[in-house]
């Protein structure tokens, strides 16, 4: 039996060589079409091009919104959908104190949420400990001055998870010892 071939779809070499052969108007017109397309597009756009007074805000509030849902909606925790909001974030600009602003905020939402709501599932916590460790790495790359702020951040998020199980307090105790060993 011939294995299936699979047909390659249209590449970005294929949809670049087509942009070359627009003019500048025709390309303008390309990204207001994209503009108006979504929601996330607009938002890609204000973000890459700091148009706006709060960069950080749309993602902000997905995040919330993942994180820490209205429990009188019925809406579930969406782990993935807030961590989209962060990798949509760095794909617009890329700042690494935005990003780990995100990060941060996606770990204070979520151990809010369990502080205030009590148990959840051993994926959720093991979900807040990959963000919490990623964010202290995030963190350590910043200059300094920067980092103050963060650290700060993620020690309140250690000392005020202290009667959560599964083992999630003691994981972020040791991540943030580990990083910060003079805080011991």
């Amino acid at each position: 039996m011939a294995a299936k071939r699979k047909t390659k779809g249209p590449s970005w070499s294929e949809v670049k060589a087509a942009l070359v052969t627009l003019d500048q108007k025709q390309l303008l017109n390309l990204v207001a079409d994209l503009y108006r397309l979504s929601n996330e597009n607009k938002t890609f756009f204000h973000t890459r091009f700091g148009i706006g007074d709060d960069q950080l805000g749309p993602y902000r509030k997905i995040i919330e919104e993942c994180m820490f849902p209205d429990i009188y909606s019925n809406k579930p925790i969406q782990v993935s959908k807030a961590k989209k909001a962060i990798s949509d974030y760095s794909k617009a600009v890329g700042d690494p104190a935005g990003i780990a602003e995100l990060m941060t905020f996606f770990v204070e939402c979520g151990n809010s949420f369990t502080v205030n709501y009590g148990d959840i599932d051993e994926a959720f916590y093991d979900a807040l400990n990959r963000m919490y460790r990623r964010t202290i790495d995030k963190v350590l790359t910043l200059p300094k001055e920067r980092q103050d702020e963060f650290r700060a951040r993620l020690e309140v998020i250690m000392t005020s998870s202290s009667n959560i199980g599964w083992g999630y307090h003691d994981t972020l105790c040791d991540d943030y010892y580990d990083a910060f060993p003079e805080d011991e």
